[in-house]
């Protein structure tokens, strides 16, 4: 049986930059300690003794397609694995995932602040394709929802476009709020047959899975609010690789929850942190990813505003795949 750690006591009740920041070194002397590939490439770098969260070195994301980042207090028989959505062609991320508890107390959260209690909403998933390739962390997150909000009208609909209109009608005649979770191909299916999803609360999980033609965001989006009868579309900024999310209010900007931080490096100088309001890397600080590596390099590239960045889209080269990655 894993003993937890006591830092996981208090990682969801940061309150100041100062608070994150001892926080995040203490995760950081804590992963550097446990998870050997980690520190293998902070020796490798000859950074070992960071002194502020901007210091500490951000791991590739793509190490985790290639090895196991895992702290070595777990052992195999208390894992579940997680992997990432991708084409037949590509190689799938893999998290392994030592207290799945802690990835619930911190979706649970961050979606109750940020979208709704799920106590209050009836809450419907479009997301065949994760379904079908299974070890989802994204069809964990919204099974655990569906379950939360008690109703009969929330679950998961495949490819079944009638049955979920239905559905959203008849949630219509409740008083609560209506969710969808809907991968971005599948959406466009339901744009093209004109589904009145007015006052339905759309949160676009992204990619088109190799499905359909790749669009730009805002293409994207004014296609699904054409379509679909509503004035915006949401978003999620998640990933295999992360136990943490943020999702944007209507604009372009997520914000993130405060145990997780996004910030900017220099594209050519990866080393380097670029200041608020210019274009980066995206760097993501998700401390509740306290069994793997909280310090991740992604191919993204974004602004970073506070603690609400905007993603502009990602490196050439990078996979297709994941949640809310649309090429620009």
């Amino acid at each position: 049986m894993l003993k937890k750690n006591p830092l996981l006591k208090v990682l969801f009740e940061i309150d100041s930059d100062a608070d994150f920041n001892q926080k995040a070194l203490a995760v950081f002397q804590y992963q550097y300690d446990h998870v050997s590939i980690y520190r293998q490439f902070c020796d490798a770098l000859g950074r070992k003794a960071p002194t502020h969260y901007q210091e500490i070195p951000f791991l590739p994301i793509s190490f985790f397609k290639t090895h196991k980042i895992l702290s070595d207090e777990i052992t195999d028989e208390e894992l579940i694995v997680f992997k990432s959505s991708g084409t037949t062609q590509s190689i799938r991320s893999q998290h392994y995932i030592a207290a799945p508890e802690i990835y619930v107390d911190s979706f649970m959260d961050t979606f109750s602040k940020q979208i709704a209690n799920p106590k209050d909403a009836i809450i419907l998933a479009l997301l065949p394709n994760y379904i079908e390739q299974g070890e989802s962390s994204l069809v964990y997150m919204v099974d655990h929802l569906v379950k939360a909000s008690n109703h009969p009208l929330s679950g998961f609909y495949l490819s079944e476009m009638d049955s979920l209109i239905q559905a959203i009608q008849k949630a219509k005649q409740e008083d609560k709020k209506i969710i969808l979770f809907g991968v971005s191909y599948a959406l466009l299916d339901l744009a093209e047959k004109k589904a009145d999803l007015s006052g339905v609360i759309i949160l676009e999980t992204g990619g088109m899975k190799g499905r359909r033609k790749e669009m730009i965001k805002e293409e994207l989006h004014q296609v699904l609010c054409d379509g679909l009868n509503v004035p915006h579309i949401y978003s999620e900024y998640g990933m295999t690789e992360l136990l943490s999310q943020g999702y944007t209010d209507g604009t372009e900007y997520f914000t993130s929850p405060n145990w997780m931080k996004v910030i900017m490096r220099d594209v050519n100088d990866p080393l380097s942190i670029r200041k608020e309001g210019k274009t980066g890397g995206v760097n993501v600080i998700d401390l509740a990813n306290f069994y793997s590596c909280s310090f991740i390099a992604t191919d993204d590239l974004g602004v970073q505003e506070g603690n609400r960045f905007k993603i502009l889209g990602r490196f050439d080269l990078s996979d297709i795949r994941g949640c809310n990655l649309l090429i620009n």
